[in-house]
């Protein structure tokens, strides 16, 4: 008897296996059945790879999605400080960019954001974890329109808001009440900045509140930490060890923590021991800044870390597509690695470095695991990463989302 699958993807190249191989992988019900290098069905429908690279969907464990496309609301002041030598403007930027807050409006928000998630869908993305800010000046505008994005597209992505206080929530009086709200509308993931903050007692009183939020409504924390160019920062520090005393190992993650390339070796291993006893994720966005932390050495002591986007044409980064393997592609270059062992790290972080990160569990492609894979443009991860082209396919549950030509057509 032949079997029957709702999908049937054949000529697949997969990871890990001999170069000169390819797959069948069948799938029902939105489950891998089946990953077998000889033909044991039909499908009702059929997907030829091509002898190209399958692979898991990609995540973007950072992005700002509610200020997605507003660059040339505001134009390059913000860029010019937070990309200047050692990223001394970095603080001076962050006052820039929020005057787009004085224009937020559920509506255009909403619109934006949903443009960018499909963008991301297109390049195969299907995990998105999305900052938005919450706070005096933006209120809760934001995220009500990520809110909205995310409930549309559910049944294709898992987009996870985060309720960010931008502005701090010391310095912004009336910014953590805005963030208990988000989390009673429906926010995923408590966020913060502690690093913007004005003095030290200010920084730990954020990371305290932060907790408290989070530990209220069981969820994870998602923060920006030690964005500058500075070795006095300890954000990064402070984060660690409260997470291992409030016992919320696992459940942190931690972006840019861009000053701990300027670190002294010593103290650099001592946060890398207490992120790695915390199990802290990390994530770095190296395309939209001049420092980046020194990732290398912290995926070689066990901790993880993943690649963000970020930003999208916002007063931050002009650029942008969603795109996560021309993340890893502009990735390689800013930090000047290009072996293959390189890009085989550079894929790990814009995958399941990227779930673990979004406290997401990670399956892989073989029988049982979830049916959302793409079909890359490449018979490679060199390949991929080289051309950072649209997928051929994005299947997510077991349904074809998207099916590339010129444009990518979306069948959702």
């Amino acid at each position: 008897m032949v079997e029957e699958f709702d999908l049937l993807i054949k000529n697949a190249r997969l990871r890990y296996k001999p170069i000169e191989k390819t797959f069948f992988i069948g799938i029902n019900e939105g489950k891998i059945s089946s990953v077998t290098e000889e033909r044991i069905g039909r499908g009702i429908i059929e997907v030829d790879a091509e002898g190209n690279l399958v692979s898991e969907p990609f995540t973007n464990p950072h992005i700002h999605m509610c200020k997605v496309y507003t660059f040339l609301m505001l134009g390059g002041g913000a860029v010019r400080q937070y990309q200047s030598e050692g990223m001394g403007g970095a603080m001076a930027a962050i006052e820039i960019a929020s005057k787009i807050k004085e224009k937020y409006n559920e509506s255009w928000i909403y619109e934006n954001a949903k443009k960018a998630a499909l963008s991301a869908l297109k390049y195969g993305s299907i995990y998105l974890r999305a900052f938005v800010d919450t706070d005096t000046k933006a209120k809760l505008e934001g995220v009500k329109a990520l809110l909205k994005v995310k409930n549309e597209l559910k049944h294709v992505m898992n987009i996870q808001v985060v309720a960010f206080p931008q502005d701090g929530i010391v310095r912004d009086e009336g910014a953590e009440e805005y963030v208990w709200k988000a989390m009673e509308l429906g926010a995923d993931v408590v966020g913060g900045i502690p690093w913007i903050e004005l003095t030290e007692e200010d920084e730990q009183k954020h990371i305290r509140t932060a907790f408290k939020i989070a530990k209220e409504f069981n969820k994870d924390i998602a923060m920006l930490t030690d964005d500058a160019g500075d070795p006095q920062l300890k954000t990064t520090l402070y984060l660690a060890k409260a997470t291992i005393k409030e016992g919320w190992e696992n459940k942190v993650t931690a972006c840019h923590a861009r000053a701990l390339s300027t670190y002294p070796k010593p103290t650099l291993l001592k946060v890398i021991e207490l992120s790695k006893n915390a199990g802290m994720s990390y994530v770095m966005d190296p395309h939209t800044g001049p420092l980046y932390l020194p990732f290398k050495e912290m995926i070689r002591a066990g901790v993880n870390v993943a690649l963000g986007q970020d930003d999208i044409a916002d007063a931050y980064y002009p650029y942008g597509r969603n795109n996560m393997l021309e993340v890893a592609f502009l990735a390689s270059h800013i930090t000047w690695s290009m072996t293959l062992r390189d890009m085989d790290t550079f894929m790990d972080m814009i995958t399941w470095r990227g779930m673990k990160a979004m406290g997401l569990d990670f399956c892989g492609i073989r029988p049982g695991c979830p049916a959302d894979l793409i079909v890359l443009n490449g018979k490679s991860v060199y390949e991929a990463i080289w051309r950072h082209g649209l997928p051929h396919y994005v299947i997510s549950k077991g349904k074809i989302v998207v099916k590339s030509n010129i444009e990518g057509k979306f069948y959702i």
